[in-house]
Protein backbone atom coordinates (compact mmCIF):
# COMPACT_ATOMS: atom_id res chain seq x y z
CA UNK A 1 0.00 0.00 0.00
CA UNK A 2 0.97 3.61 -1.15
CA UNK A 3 1.69 6.02 1.84
CA UNK A 4 -0.40 8.61 2.85
CA UNK A 5 0.51 11.69 0.55
CA UNK A 6 0.28 14.90 2.83
CA UNK A 7 -0.60 17.83 0.76
CA UNK A 8 1.52 21.23 0.98
CA UNK A 9 -1.20 23.12 2.89
CA UNK A 10 -1.96 20.45 5.16
CA UNK A 11 1.29 21.12 7.17
CA UNK A 12 2.25 24.21 9.31
CA UNK A 13 4.21 26.26 6.99
CA UNK A 14 7.90 27.30 9.47
CA UNK A 15 10.67 29.75 8.00
CA UNK A 16 13.68 30.09 9.19
CA UNK A 17 14.58 34.44 9.11
CA UNK A 18 17.30 36.46 9.58
CA UNK A 19 17.35 40.24 10.13
CA UNK A 20 20.26 42.16 10.25
CA UNK A 21 21.00 45.48 11.86
CA UNK A 22 21.96 48.13 9.02
CA UNK A 23 25.96 48.46 9.03
CA UNK A 24 26.15 45.15 11.32
CA UNK A 25 26.22 47.60 14.14
CA UNK A 26 26.51 45.85 17.57
CA UNK A 27 23.77 47.27 19.31
CA UNK A 28 21.17 43.80 19.98
CA UNK A 29 22.67 41.43 22.38
CA UNK A 30 22.31 43.34 25.86
CA UNK A 31 19.56 43.13 28.11
CA UNK A 32 17.20 46.32 27.53
CA UNK A 33 17.18 45.29 24.12
CA UNK A 34 16.29 41.29 24.72
CA UNK A 35 13.69 42.52 27.21
CA UNK A 36 12.08 45.10 24.24
CA UNK A 37 12.23 41.79 21.59
CA UNK A 38 10.39 39.33 24.67
CA UNK A 39 8.14 42.13 24.73
CA UNK A 40 7.29 42.38 20.88
CA UNK A 41 7.48 38.58 20.88
CA UNK A 42 4.14 38.57 22.75
CA UNK A 43 3.02 41.82 20.95
CA UNK A 44 2.73 39.83 17.32
CA UNK A 45 -0.67 38.55 16.69
CA UNK A 46 -0.06 37.35 13.02
CA UNK A 47 3.21 35.58 13.17
CA UNK A 48 4.18 32.86 15.91
CA UNK A 49 7.73 33.18 17.11
CA UNK A 50 9.08 29.13 17.59
CA UNK A 51 12.57 30.46 18.47
CA UNK A 52 14.70 32.68 18.04
CA UNK A 53 18.51 33.78 18.95
CA UNK A 54 19.75 37.57 19.11
CA UNK A 55 23.46 37.61 18.22
CA UNK A 56 24.73 41.64 18.39
CA UNK A 57 24.39 42.59 14.86
CA UNK A 58 21.39 40.20 13.68
CA UNK A 59 18.40 37.73 15.02
CA UNK A 60 17.70 34.23 13.44
CA UNK A 61 14.25 33.62 13.81
CA UNK A 62 11.81 30.20 13.35
CA UNK A 63 8.49 31.21 12.76
CA UNK A 64 5.22 30.40 11.39
CA UNK A 65 2.13 32.36 10.42
CA UNK A 66 -0.99 31.82 12.76
CA UNK A 67 -3.62 31.48 10.48
CA UNK A 68 -3.20 33.48 7.31
CA UNK A 69 -0.86 30.55 5.27
CA UNK A 70 -0.59 33.48 2.46
CA UNK A 71 1.33 35.88 4.61
CA UNK A 72 4.73 37.07 3.24
CA UNK A 73 7.90 36.60 5.38
CA UNK A 74 8.43 40.70 4.88
CA UNK A 75 5.01 40.87 7.10
CA UNK A 76 6.84 39.04 9.51
CA UNK A 77 9.83 41.00 9.40
CA UNK A 78 8.26 44.50 8.85
CA UNK A 79 5.73 44.13 11.65
CA UNK A 80 8.29 42.76 14.38
CA UNK A 81 10.62 46.08 13.60
CA UNK A 82 8.02 48.06 13.68
CA UNK A 83 6.86 46.66 17.25
CA UNK A 84 10.15 46.55 18.06
CA UNK A 85 10.83 50.33 17.50
CA UNK A 86 8.04 51.53 19.51
CA UNK A 87 8.87 49.58 22.39
CA UNK A 88 12.45 50.62 22.37
CA UNK A 89 11.28 54.07 21.96
CA UNK A 90 14.44 55.76 21.45
CA UNK A 91 16.80 53.88 19.22
CA UNK A 92 20.20 55.12 17.40
CA UNK A 93 20.44 52.69 14.94
CA UNK A 94 18.26 50.61 12.19
CA UNK A 95 17.74 47.26 10.18
CA UNK A 96 18.70 46.36 7.24
CA UNK A 97 15.92 46.73 4.46
CA UNK A 98 14.31 43.19 4.53
CA UNK A 99 15.69 40.07 5.57
CA UNK A 100 16.79 36.11 4.61
CA UNK A 101 14.26 33.47 5.01
CA UNK A 102 14.38 30.20 4.05
CA UNK A 103 10.76 27.81 3.88
CA UNK A 104 11.61 24.82 6.06
CA UNK A 105 10.06 21.79 4.80
CA UNK A 106 10.93 19.35 7.15
CA UNK A 107 10.82 18.35 10.90
CA UNK A 108 14.49 17.92 10.57
CA UNK A 109 15.12 20.96 8.45
CA UNK A 110 13.25 22.24 11.13
CA UNK A 111 15.58 20.63 13.93
CA UNK A 112 18.99 21.72 11.84
CA UNK A 113 18.50 25.26 11.43
CA UNK A 114 17.93 25.86 15.44
CA UNK A 115 20.66 23.63 16.34
CA UNK A 116 22.77 25.75 13.60
CA UNK A 117 20.88 29.52 15.30
CA UNK A 118 21.53 27.89 18.65
CA UNK A 119 25.49 27.59 17.81
CA UNK A 120 25.71 30.96 16.35
CA UNK A 121 27.62 32.53 19.60
CA UNK A 122 29.75 29.36 20.04
CA UNK A 123 30.86 29.84 16.61
CA UNK A 124 31.33 33.67 16.88
CA UNK A 125 33.26 32.91 20.03
CA UNK A 126 31.02 34.56 22.37
CA UNK A 127 30.61 31.52 24.35
CA UNK A 128 32.55 28.19 25.70
CA UNK A 129 28.96 26.47 25.40
CA UNK A 130 25.95 27.25 23.24
CA UNK A 131 23.67 26.75 26.61
CA UNK A 132 25.83 30.11 28.04
CA UNK A 133 24.42 32.16 25.74
CA UNK A 134 21.67 34.52 27.44
CA UNK A 135 19.97 35.62 24.33
CA UNK A 136 18.02 33.23 23.01
CA UNK A 137 14.19 32.15 22.94
CA UNK A 138 12.78 28.73 23.19
CA UNK A 139 9.25 28.18 22.20
CA UNK A 140 9.69 24.83 20.40
CA UNK A 141 8.83 22.55 23.15
CA UNK A 142 6.43 25.15 24.91
CA UNK A 143 2.37 24.94 24.78
CA UNK A 144 2.70 28.37 22.21
CA UNK A 145 4.50 26.27 19.55
CA UNK A 146 1.18 24.06 19.24
CA UNK A 147 1.40 24.05 15.49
Amino acid sequence: RLSEIQLPWEKSIIYFVTMCVKDRRSVLANARVFEAIKTTVDQLRRWRVLAGVIMPDHAHWIVSPIEDRGLSVGDFSTGFKRVLRKTLGSQKWEWQRGCFDRLLRSDENVHSKWIYAQDNPLRHGFVQRAQDWPYYLDFINDERANL
